[in-house]
């Protein structure tokens, strides 16, 4: 394999500031990380990236070459024409950034869109990266489609090796075969290189999984920041804002809808609540409940994924 330093540069002044913040933090830095174009049900994961970017102080210290790991056919990067020529390229940026947050705690975010190309490369390129920086957790984070209803609590589904973060949460099926991601992949290798990983998959309500679904971020947020002990108030805030908007509209809607769609989401609350009821049981008196197969799990994936393509 060619060297995977190849596919990104260092900015020495971002570096600068991480090996200052390495000489306080011995114990490491966290790194966050979340790529477009994944499945990301309800963009969870791009609210919360979207959310740090705009609201803490951050510097870049490390550029991945998007020419060789975007395919602009795919994902067209947008221009301005202006009267009679082009004025502006918004080129795609897949970064790693050093944010501060409300404490001035340094910690790593990498983001951008997804490779499209080179996937082991770039594992290995993150790996280097984690290494270099003094990378103590990675926590990848997402939206996952499920047969839930928006008036439950959104649930969490915990992975990679250091699920004991997340005490409380479990898997909510034992095995499925769904369609991979770098995201997905990185978190692997860097497991099989001896490295911490955690993931986040918030369960986001099918039937509005391709749209913004604030709540399934917030309840993301709030994992992390439980599990690395940063403080994002900000994010979490506007957020907080956003659910409620969401979950008023979301009301609105059904409020307007057909009996076929109410029955869906009453069907879902019924579910929910018999699975819940069965935990709390410990299974000694659950009543029966049909819970997804991995089959149906691997294709709900796939028509979200599906409809997302079509979309674009």
């Amino acid at each position: 394999m060619p060297d995977p330093q190849s596919l990104y540069e260092w900015e020495p002044k971002g570096l600068a500031v991480v090996d200052m913040a390495l000489a306080q933090e011995s114990a490491g830095l966290v790194m966050l990380y979340h790529f477009d174009g994944y499945i990301d049900a309800g963009e969870t994961g791009e609210q919360i990236v979207d959310g740090l970017l705009e609201t803490l102080p951050h510097q870049v210290v490390a550029r991945f070459d998007h020419d060789r790991l975007v395919d602009y056919r795919a994902r067209r990067p947008l221009l301005t024409f202006r009267r009679d020529r082009w004025t502006a390229f918004e080129a795609p940026t897949l970064d790693v950034r050093v944010v501060q947050d409300v404490t001035g705690a340094p910690f790593l975010l990498l983001s951008g869109p997804e490779p499209d190309v080179e996937w082991e490369r770039f594992a290995k390129a993150v790996e280097q990266i984690v290494e270099r920086l003094g990378v103590r957790l990675a926590v990848n984070f997402h939206g996952i489609p499920m047969g839930v209803p928006h008036t439950r609590p959104v649930g969490i589904t915990p992975h990679g090796n250091r699920t004991d973060l997340m005490p409380g949460h479990h898997s909510p099926f034992d095995e499925a075969q769904v369609p991979g991601s770098a995201e997905a992949l990185v978190e692997y290798r860097l497991m099989e290189a001896g490295h911490d990983v955690l993931g986040v998959a918030a369960h986001v309500p099918h039937y509005v999984a391709r749209s913004a679904y604030p709540d399934a971020a917030l309840t993301a947020l709030e994992a992390i920041t439980a599990a690395t002990g940063l403080v994002l108030p900000s994010v979490a805030h506007t957020l907080r804002t956003e659910a409620h908007r969401t979950q008023t509209e979301i009301e609105r809607q059904i409020g307007q809808g057909d009996e076929e769609l109410v029955a869906l989401v009453e069907g879902l609350e019924h579910q929910y609540d018999a699975i819940a009821g069965s935990e709390t049981r410990g299974n000694l008196v659950a009543e029966p409940v049909d819970l997804p197969s991995a089959d149906e799990i691997g294709l709900e994936f796939e028509r979200f994924l599906a409809e997302r393509e079509g979309d674009s």
